[in-house]
């Protein structure tokens, strides 16, 4: 499966504030170590981090990158969107591959 997710906090901060800047970085930057360091093939936007993987390894990177952003405010707010398509792995690129030779002249 793949899945596409985002995670952003909300409310007091590690430090007690929010940043004055309202970014949301840090947090983000510390759920991105986690699925880093989760070995999954992965890649990350501007918007959404993207995973590939088996239905209980993905959530459960899932789940720890969502803590990790929850330790930086008192909520945290996590969208997820999944493609769930039994024996196929290497999707993430090959989906755009698709695409892209259906672009061609």
């Amino acid at each position: 499966m793949i899945v596409a997710f985002s995670v952003s906090p909300s409310g007091v901060g590690v430090d007690g504030s929010p940043a004055e800047d309202g970014s949301v970085s840090e947090a983000v930057a510390a759920a991105v170590r986690v699925v880093r360091e989760s070995g999954l093939p992965h890649e990350t936007s501007s918007m959404f981090t993207s995973l590939e993987g088996e239905w209980d390894e993905v959530m459960d990177v899932v789940r720890r990158a969502t803590e990790a952003a929850g330790r930086y405010g008192s909520r945290v707010s996590l969208v997820l969107k999944a493609d769930i398509r039994p024996g196929h792995t290497g999707q993430m690129q090959a989906k755009v591959a698709r695409v892209e030779e259906r672009l061609r002249p």
